[in-house]
């Protein structure tokens, strides 16, 4: 039986983050008249201080806004692009077979984050920047305290720089570099930092991986979200890069099967897990930076998908293919603008490489190309990778919003999202029953590998879930037993909302985290 976890409620506004201190942020901004996007963005900064294990300012960020009217939430994609020495054919030589994960250079795009704050900024901000970012900088300056998973994640770095002093939670951190960079970033944009101290010391350290026009390049871009009807609601995800479409895809299929209400019952596992699986079914070729995220989700396309599930038996799909870090934020204002922020290293503290002068850790989202000659995701100069990150908006029918949710975990946030959707809207549950619940996910060798194998994985369930291991082997699938609250199967936030008030949740997986409002 897992301990109580209460959702919250505010009047006004609310913030959810998995760090308090990034939470209380967020809500200080609210406090003084910001917009949802400054909450989210002062949370997302003083993140990047808090949590490097998690994100940073050498990560990406993808978000979805919706502004408080009927119109379409807008979708910001800041995921960055490969170097102009990115050279496939080298690594091939070398003897690599897939992107190499850690300790190399070549797995770091250049970092869309601070692109990410300041187009989101410019665009809904209402308070200075230099006030949005003052916490974070506050922290970096005097100092915080670590928590227990950036404790524990310290002691597996080779070279911690910051974190060097870092033995257990509670230990203070400080970090002038990141203080240094944003300072530069209030005083002179997006130029302080890509072609200021943090761009110089890349530069270095890329030895040919990146020329300065890399780095003036501008990398934010604004573009369509994707949306599909699901469980009385609109659904909206980012597109690609973004997996997101793996999210409208899952429930679309699953809306038009017979789920069960009860989310104790063996049968609604079973056929999210199948939806999940058939929405999913040729990932690893489909989705890259150029993919027509409408097309992917064509009814017309995802009907025989549907069709393809057996409520009584796993389906069989077939081997088809040869051969982390991320912190999630969501935002609501009293205007009902609502922010679905997600911002990512990757893998952990990414590619275990720091920038130098700065002490920012950079990512390996450069993980996500491929090295097969030809593929459409294949590594090169100026091109980006296939993304994990998939933040997810709900809106009524009416355009009206209705929550903001999202989680990190690699492959499987689309699986954990799903979850969440049918808690949340099929079952009617409250944010903190449907957050703290036990999950399943799919999974191979690692948080980034499940769909290389064709989907043909085992079927992982947190501890502390329902009974439905003996239902889902009857039904052919692999089943493996995880720990209960356990890290891998996400940390996810969720703010719904009501005519006079807000409620959510963040995810106790994380040990920290917060949902506040005012």
């Amino acid at each position: 039986m897992r301990a109580p976890f209460v959702t919250a409620y505010a009047p006004r506004g609310m913030v959810c983050a998995v760090d308090q201190l990034a939470a209380g942020a967020g809500v200080e901004l609210l406090r003084r008249g910001g917009s949802a996007t400054d909450a989210a963005v002062a949370a997302n900064a003083v993140l990047a201080v808090t949590s490097q294990h998690l994100c940073g300012m050498g990560g990406d960020l993808f978000a979805l806004v919706h502004d408080g009217t009927p119109d379409a939430p807008t979708a910001l994609a800041s995921s960055g692009r490969a170097g102009s020495g990115a050279d496939p054919d080298r690594l091939r030589t070398e003897g690599h077979t897939a992107m190499p994960p850690s300790g190399d250079i070549r797995a770091t795009p250049v970092p869309g984050c601070v692109d990410g704050w300041l187009a989101l900024h410019a665009r809904y901000g209402r308070v200075p920047l230099a006030d949005v970012l003052a916490p974070a900088r506050r922290y970096a300056t005097d100092g915080f305290p670590a928590g227990s998973t950036l404790a524990a994640a310290v002691a597996t770095l080779p070279d911690p720089g910051d974190f060097a002093g870092v033995r257990r939670a509670g230990d203070t951190v400080r970090r002038p570099g990141v203080a240094r960079a944003i300072d530069a970033v209030v005083a002179d944009g997006r130029a302080g930092f890509y072609e200021g101290e943090f761009g110089a010391g890349l530069l270095r350290l890329g030895a040919g991986e990146y020329e300065p026009a890399d780095l003036a390049r501008p990398i934010a871009e604004w573009v369509d979200a994707l949306a599909l009807d699901a469980f009385g609601r609109r659904i909206w995800a980012t597109p690609p890069p973004s997996q997101g479409y793996l999210t409208l895809a899952a429930a679309w299929i699953a809306d038009g099967l017979d789920v069960p209400t009860d989310p104790d019952d063996p049968q609604w596992a079973h056929l999210l897990v199948e939806s999940a699986r058939q929405a999913a079914f040729d990932r690893v070729d489909a989705l890259h930076e150029h993919a027509d995220g409408h097309a992917l989700l064509d009814p017309e396309r995802l009907a025989p998908r549907r069709a393809a599930v057996d409520p009584h038996r796993a389906a069989r799909l077939g081997d088809r293919y040869a051969a982390g870090g991320t912190t999630y934020v969501c935002a609501v204002d009293a205007d009902r603008t609502g922010v679905s922020l997600i911002q990512s290293n990757a893998a952990g503290f990414g590619s275990s490489l720091y920038e130098p002068n700065t002490g920012i850790f950079l990512q390996n989202r450069g993980i996500g190309f491929s090295l097969t000659p030809g593929h459409p995701a294949e590594y090169g100069p100026g091109r980006r990778p296939p993304h994990t990150l998939s933040p997810a908006l709900v809106t009524h029918p009416d355009g009206r919003l209705a929550a903001v949710l999202g989680t990190m975990g690699g492959d499987s946030q689309p699986h954990v999202l799903l979850q969440l959707l049918a808690r949340l809207l099929h079952t009617a549950q409250s944010p903190a029953d449907a957050v703290a619940a036990g999950r399943w996910r799919l999974a191979a060798d690692g948080p980034f590998d499940t769909w290389r194998r064709g989907g043909e994985v085992a079927v992982h369930v947190e501890g502390h879930a329902p009974p439905w291991r003996a239902g889902l082997v009857d039904r052919g699938h692999t089943v493996e037993a995880d720990p209960p609250f356990s890290h891998s199967f996400g940390h996810a936030h969720v703010i719904t909302i009501a005519d006079d008030h807000l409620a959510g949740a963040a995810d106790p997986r994380a040990r920290g985290g917060g949902a506040a409002g005012w």
